[in-house]
């Protein structure tokens, strides 16, 4: 099955192709050039592989929570691809697949992304047989309103840990066992964990696909900025 994941909610944007047991990825850290670099992305990974689009089975989507124009992007993409091959969709949480970036040491993992006006996305994610499962709803909000278990010791990634880092330790049982900021979702993530789910049929049609946002209010007034 040759896979093509889209990855675009946050400053980083990725492509990866899962084929076989071969991936090939591109990433980069890249904050408004999203449009201009997904597609040729994609070209790239499959020309590496030696493959042409008819040859896909399956697109992968991280359908957010992340950037609004970042979800909308890979959303977009994802269908305008899967709709001219006429395959399906897995749609996946970016907050998903960056907690697959954690280690598997047996501590659940809170994944949380800065989603800017003072607020983050979060939810608590749990590794079973190699992949992320997820403990939580996915939610967003202030920092302080995090609500965390009381005694479960965390492993923490994402943006949100380096915005945030003075506020979220004092909401932790314990300090991490492991945290790290500097880390967006990946599209190879997504392709892992898409493939399971695609290899038992789980796509959906391109026209079903939903980008999550969780907010609908994209900028802080002006008199909100001014407090």
């Amino acid at each position: 099955m040759n896979l093509l994941a889209i990855e675009t909610a946050t400053e980083c944007c990725s492509v990866a192709l899962l084929s076989g047991e071969r991936l090939i990825a591109r990433s980069e850290i890249a904050p408004r050039r999203h449009a201009e670099l997904l597609l040729p992305m994609c070209e790239d990974v499959l020309a590496e592989a030696g493959l042409a689009r008819r040859d896909l089975d399956v697109i992968a989507v991280g359908r957010g929570p992340g950037a609004f124009t970042g979800v909308r992007l890979a959303i977009s993409a994802a269908q305008g691809i899967a709709f001219a091959l006429d395959i399906p969709v897995v749609p996946v949480s970016s907050l998903a697949a960056l907690a697959m970036q954690a280690p598997d040491n047996g501590c659940d993992v809170l994944s949380i992304i800065d989603a800017r006006m003072g607020e983050v996305y979060s939810a608590l994610f749990r590794y079973s047989n190699g992949r992320v499962e997820q403990v939580t709803d996915e939610t967003v909000g202030s920092a302080e309103s995090l609500r965390l278990p009381a005694e479960t010791a965390l492993d923490v990634i994402g943006t949100g840990w380096t915005s945030y880092h003075a506020s979220i330790p004092k909401l932790l049982p314990s300090p991490p066992r492991w945290a790290e900021g500097e880390r967006y979702p990946q599209a190879a993530d997504v392709a892992r964990l898409a493939m399971p789910i695609a290899a038992a049929g789980g796509g959906i049609a391109a026209e079903l696909v939903l980008p999550v946002y969780l907010r609908d209010k994209v900028a802080l007034t002006l008199a909100e900025q001014r407090r």
